[in-house]
């Protein structure tokens, strides 16, 4: 599992400003940075998305 201090250390080496975002938000907003569609926590049981970098700890329990 993806810890929140390594989410934010992410997002400030990116310049995204992280103070007051929770998880699944701050993670939304490194993916819509990286170009990507932010769908973090969203998917029902399955996920295309294989190079994600989120994906293992996206699809654990929510």
């Amino acid at each position: 599992m993806v810890t929140i201090t390594e989410i934010k250390k992410k997002a400030k080496a990116m310049g995204i400003s992280n103070s007051r975002l929770e998880k699944e938000e701050l993670v939304h907003a490194i993916q819509e940075s990286e170009g990507n569609f932010p769908c973090y926590k969203t998917a029902n049981d399955f996920c295309d998305q294989v190079e994600c970098c989120w994906r293992e700890d996206c699809l654990s329990e929510k």
